[in-house]
């Protein structure tokens, strides 16, 4: 027992690995009784101040009641969280609730919190991840406020509480500053903590990529291994550090001495690059932490990938790591490279250093790493650093876009992916990325074949369709295959981004120039002008001379210039005139030079122009980067923000209906549209009835005209189970007999009267709260458009402005709310109104596991909700939430 009442069972779900300011690792977790010898250790090394700043007063000891005190707690009105670095405490957060007893949970309740923090480890930005995680266990019990008292001489804290976003106030009393503030999230608290996470996971990368001294554990004198292969890529890339060999049969492997184990290596090191077998790693991580190793590459095979026993040696790899401050970059890593000269590290298994550049890659697949490579190299798009994850078990492609986001030395990214853990991280960082450097995804397992052995990721109901809404949410470039990915690259790594979708065809083939056209066409781009074509035996200078037509035109965003060399002519002025010709022209520029030989390299101080075998392979990419260039240009919007929510009542009906059902269940009526209620959104009232007697009265209380629905049926107009427009007791009478006749008594079952909408268009609105994605808010017209054709748009809370616009108007239908056909427009402004309101309740609450509103009915002069439908069920644990985590194994 606590002094506070019975305690709850351990919370393991708050238990977080978290990336620190300076880029190392730490673990977050709920104090327990062991921890009273780690507080002692943790008390005893604390100065004076620190121990006054924290207690008002000199505490030498920590007395035996005090101590118990400290680690018995209840995990509801008193919670306490460490963080630990190699098991060892090195900050202590605590709240305790100061609300009186029997107070009812999602009332304003308000809990006094303290940090103490290891005088060792200061400026980690060890309180602020406290801070969020303590903020994140107190909303989950219902708290809503924070207070601290803080003494003025301890800035740190009160910088802390300052720096978090929150909306804090204080004022002096008796010498003593109280701070205040909720812990909702506030638009600015999420950004800091953006902030925060994105330069410490950067700095995590930089340490690996950026290595000072590395050492190859298992480097071996077998040429064919991968250890041999691994040592001779750091070696002949001429690595700027010392690199340190671990052998334990040799004395010398590959002209390097060798140590039998890393315990011997003189440190300290950077980077660990292991290729023994997989049940030595962790033996290998042991020793690698005493050398101050920062980040370990793992080569070995045999984890997650080869069945159960794998993957829990996987887990023990990253507990291993994590619990002692070092990332992991794979298992089953192809490696990691740097081509920055200051730095040159091919840790990698690839033989030769890629030609330095500005293009960065991720691969996932280490046998696709290859590939990945041999492709760049082939087409001269040199690298600025690549990474493989391998299976993923830490580091992953979130955390190389938060390193590529800050190096000026990448300008691209190009990802290959073949599943994401983290899908709401990955949209939120690529959306960062994508908006000032070019982010090109390749995704596989798509189809039935679904994710490749050794990646661990949770269970997702969400269509395939959900993923792509997401990319293109975020401003990512979606293409099919690796192949299409660098046709991209070449066009946004050497051509400026088109000023729009305007596309003049000039070739010396009129049959290549239709096909470019028709291309352009097929792909929503469109062709200024006829397509010009020379002469087929037309020399440089004659097609010079069709090029200048086409530049110096003024109603030109971007040119496709074909080409089939003949015989006579000298292909190599007809390249370096149509290179002169885009240089400087803002005109994004692309060729399809037909035979054996492309545009490719610059000349002098003129970038090349991207050359493609094909016209269509041209167009598809150019048509990519179009769409690319029009989302940056657009205004993302701000974040919706409606007015008048009632998030507090909100959650206590949801709690209220998970404390008397656990397991959780569907929402009456009622509930339902008081729920939508505490987010302005009203459901129209509908009156079960059972007979023609019930629905009259139910009518003249509405009014007429009225609705009368088959309750099981009431969306399937083709089923007969609705009737519109009833405009008297008479027509009513009739209609309730016709249908209990026409159904049968026992299928009409239960039956609605509802007031009569004016005429409009009926659309769909849900969301859903998915294990992998969480919230989804879909939109589509109801009917055909969805029950046969899937017309659905998705889109992935929290949505801006523009994404709520996006939304609606992503469905094919969309043109029927805007009079398409002569009918009449209807109010959009409305509905996105209430598709906002939808979007923040799925973002707040996700209790909420299904939400149906069927149907939106939005006519010319505003939007009704005539039904909806939800179930409430214990919330997954959000992979993005609100504290910063590294992902846990699911």
């Amino acid at each position: 027992m606590s002094d506070s009442g019975p305690v709850a069972a351990y919370p393991s779900h708050w238990e977080a690995d978290v990336v620190l300011r300076d880029g190392g690792v730490a673990h977050v977790r709920p104090i327990r009784p062991d921890d009273a010898a780690r507080i002692e250790r943790f008390h005893a090394a604390q100065s004076p101040e620190s121990i006054y700043f924290r207690f008002f007063a000199p505490m030498p000891r920590i007395s035996a009641a005090d101590m118990r005190r400290f680690v018995h707690v209840d995990h509801s009105r008193r919670v306490a969280l460490v963080t630990t670095v190699r098991d060892e405490i090195v900050g202590i957060g605590r709240y305790e609730g100061t609300w009186r007893e029997g107070a009812p949970p999602g009332g304003h309740r308000e809990a006094e919190v303290a940090f103490n923090i290891a005088d060792s480890h200061r400026g980690r930005g060890i309180g602020s991840v406290l801070l969020e995680h303590l903020a994140a266990a107190a909303l989950e019990n219902g708290v809503s406020r924070f207070t601290a008292d803080v003494l003025p001489s301890n800035q740190r804290m009160l910088g802390v509480f300052r720096e978090a976003g929150y909306e804090v106030t204080h004022h002096l009393d008796d010498g003593i500053i109280e701070v205040g503030f909720a812990i909702d999230p506030t638009e600015r608290s999420i950004a800091v903590m953006a902030a925060r996470e994105h330069r410490a996971e950067s700095l995590s990368m930089q340490a690996l990529l950026n290595a000072r001294s590395v050492v190859v554990v298992g480097a071996s004198r077998d040429a064919s291994s991968f250890g041999a292969r691994v040592l001779q890529a750091v070696t002949e890339g001429r690595f700027a550090g010392p690199v340190h060999v671990v052998n334990r049969e040799a004395l010398e492997v590959g002209g390097s001495r060798s140590f039998a184990s890393v315990d011997e290596v003189p440190g300290p090191v950077d980077l660990a690059v292991v290729t023994v077998p997989a049940a030595s790693v962790p033996e290998v991580l042991g020793q690698c932490i005493d050398l101050g190793v920062k980040g370990a590459v793992v080569v070995s095979s045999g984890f997650a990938e080869a069945g159960p026993e794998g993957v829990a040696l996987q887990h023990e790899v990253v507990r291993l790591a994590r619990a002692n401050g070092i990332r992991v970059i794979g298992p089953n890593s192809f490696g990691i490279i740097n081509t920055d000269p200051m730095v040159s590290l091919n840790a990698s298994v690839a033989p030769v250093m890629p030609t330095a550049g500005h293009l960065a890659l991720f691969s996932q697949s280490g046998g696709l790493g290859v590939a990945v490579l041999s492709s760049a190299e082939r087409r001269a798009l040199g690298l600025s650093s690549f990474l493989s994850a391998g299976n993923r078990a830490d580091v992953s492609g979130n955390d190389a876009m938060q390193y590529w986001l800050d190096d000026p030395r990448t300008s691209v990214v190009g990802l290959y992916l073949e599943s994401v853990g983290n899908p709401r991280k990955f949209s939120r960082i690529a959306r960062r990325l994508a908006r000032v450097k070019p982010t090109i995804v390749v995704k596989s397992g798509v189809s039935e074949y679904g994710v490749p052995p050794g990646h661990e990721v949770r269970e997702s109901a969400a269509p395939p369709e959900a993923f792509d809404a997401m990319l293109r949410q975020a401003g990512v470039i979606r293409t099919e295959n690796l192949h299409q990915l660098f046709d991209v690259a070449q066009v946004v790594l050497h051509q400026p981004l088109p000023a729009g979708d305007r596309v003049a065809v000039v070739g010396n083939s009129p049959a290549l120039s239709a096909l470019a056209a028709d291309a352009c066409a097929s792909w929503g781009l469109r062709v200024v002008g006829e397509p010009l074509s020379v002469r087929s035996e037309a020399d440089a200078a004659e097609f010079d001379a069709a090029l200048r037509q086409v530049y110096d035109r003024d109603d030109v965003d971007a040119v496709v210039a074909s080409f089939i060399p003949p015989l006579q002519a000298d292909t190599d002025q007809i390249q370096l005139a149509l290179q002169e010709r885009a240089h400087g022209s803002g005109r994004t520029t692309v060729a399809c030079f037909i035979g054996p030989r492309l545009v490719g390299s610059a000349t002098g101080d003129r970038a090349p122009v991207p050359a493609y075998p094909l016209p269509e392979d041209a167009v598809r990419a150019l048509a990519s980067v179009v769409r690319y260039a029009e989302w940056r240009r657009r205004d993302t919007g701000p974040p919706v923000d409606p007015p008048d929510l009632d998030l507090h009542r909100a959650r206590s009906l949801v709690d209220d209906v998970l404390a008397e059902q656990p397991q959780g269940r569907d929402l009456t009526r009622d509930e339902v549209r008081r729920l939508l209620a505490c987010y302005g959104v009203e459901v129209w009232a509908s009156h079960e009835v059972h007979d023609a007697d019930e629905a009259a009265a139910a009518a003249t209380a509405i009014g007429y005209p009225v609705v009368l629905k088959a309750e099981r049926l009431r969306h399937r107009l083709d089923t007969g189970g609705i009737r519109m427009s009833i405009d008297d007791e008479q027509e009513l009478r009739v209609d309730v007999d016709g249908m209990q006749a026409e159904l049968g008594r026992e299928d009409a079952g239960t039956l609605l009267v509802q007031r009569m909408a004016p005429r409009g268009v009926s659309t769909v609105l849900t969301t859903t709260e998915d294990p992998l994605f969480g919230p989804i808010v879909s939109f589509g017209l109801a009917g055909d458009a969805i029950d046969l054709l899937g017309d659905v748009s998705h889109r992935i809370p929290p949505l801006t402005t523009t994404d709520v616009h996006d939304l609606v108007r992503g469905v094919k239908a969309a043109p029927r709310l805007f009079g398409h056909g002569g009918r009449v427009a209807v109010d959009v402004a409305a509905l996105e109104d209430v598709v906002a309101r939808v979007s923040r309740l799925a973002e707040d609450l996700p209790q909420v596991a299904r939400l149906r509103l069927q149907p939106v009915h939005v006519h010319p002069e505003g939007v009704a909700v005539l039904d909806a439908s939800a179930r409430v069920a214990p919330p997954p644990t959000r992979a993005d939430g609100a504290r910063r985590a590294l992902p846990a194994p699911p």
